[in-house]
Parts: structure tokens; C-alpha cells; sequence
């Protein structure tokens, strides 16, 4: 991503949504984009985990985690996938862990904050459905703009 988040919304305005949600930078990049994939789950990573083992083509990977902080949706084995699969990103509202082995993995991440803590393997959620994150609603698809100054999302 070349141009920025501030600068995306001086050209386009009311096209874009910006999730007013204040996320953290974990991952090596800061400035990432791509056509969004979605994931709905709470304090469980399987359909997530499970979506970062296959071919990301450059697509950023939302995670509605309900914002919950109880314990991490992606650890540095996880976020290895999404690197390894050609993801061009994650931003998780929720929590993630191995946050130094995060920081120098050469993909973008975005979360609220950290917690050691697995999650639970129940394999319950939702793939490629409608997210609603900081007043902003991310559908599949949906081009996904992110940087130092936040998020914003193509409506």
C-alpha cells in the first residue's frame, strides 16, 4: 500500500468507512491492503486458522472477535500461515500472543492487544459472512486499507 489511510480518505470521503476501533500493530508491516476475507468467532481459532492454511492471494483476513481479550485468536504459528499462504494481512478484534516473534514476521496485523492464553478448539464460527468492527461494516471482498493511522474499508 503506497498511499495512505489519511490520504485515501482526503480523495474518496463518503466511499470508505473508517472503523473507529483502536487497533495495535503486532506484525512487521504496518501499511497493508487487500480485498477482505472474514472470520466471526468468539475466543476460538479453528475456522480462522484454518482459512490462514490456505492461499491468501493477497487478501486481508478481518477476525470479528467480539473484542474479547480472554485469550489470543493468533499466536506467531498461525500468523507463520497466513506468511507462508500469501495473506497481505490480519487485523483480529481480539487479542493475540508471541507478540516479539509477531513483530518479525514480514506481513501486517492489527489487534486490540495481547494475552497468553489459547484459545479454545471448538471450531465454531463463521467464514465469509458480514462484519460489524468499530462502526464500520467489512464484507467479503470489500477492499481493506490499513496503516499507522487505522483502518478503512471500501462501502
Amino acid at each position: 500500500m503506497t498511499t495512505s489511510t489519511a490520504d485515501l480518505w482526503d480523495e474518496r470521503g463518503d466511499s470508505l468507512a473508517s472503523l473507529t476501533t483502536q487497533f495495535r500493530d503486532f506484525g512487521a508491516q504496518t501499511r497493508f491492503s487487500g480485498p477482505a476475507r472474514t472470520v466471526r468467532c468468539l475466543e476460538d481459532n479453528v475456522v480462522l486458522a484454518n482459512l490462514l492454511e490456505t492461499p491468501g492471494d493477497g487478501a486481508v483476513l478481518v477476525v470479528d472477535g467480539a473484542g474479547s481479550l480472554a485469550c489470543a485468536l493468533m499466536g506467531d504459528r498461525i500468523a507463520g500461515l497466513a506468511v507462508a499462504n500469501g495473506w497481505g494481512g490480519v487485523i483480529i478484534n481480539g487479542a493475540v500472543r508471541d507478540s516479539v516473534a509477531l513483530a518479525a514476521l514480514p506481513i501486517g496485523i492489527k489487534a486490540l492487544g495481547t494475552n497468553p492464553r489459547k484459545s479454545g478448539k471448538g471450531g465454531v464460527g463463521d467464514l465469509d459472512v458480514g462484519v460489524q468492527i468499530g462502526g464500520a461494516l467489512i464484507r467479503p471482498g470489500a477492499m481493506v486499507h490499513a496503516d499507522e493511522d487505522g483502518v478503512v474499508v471500501e462501502v
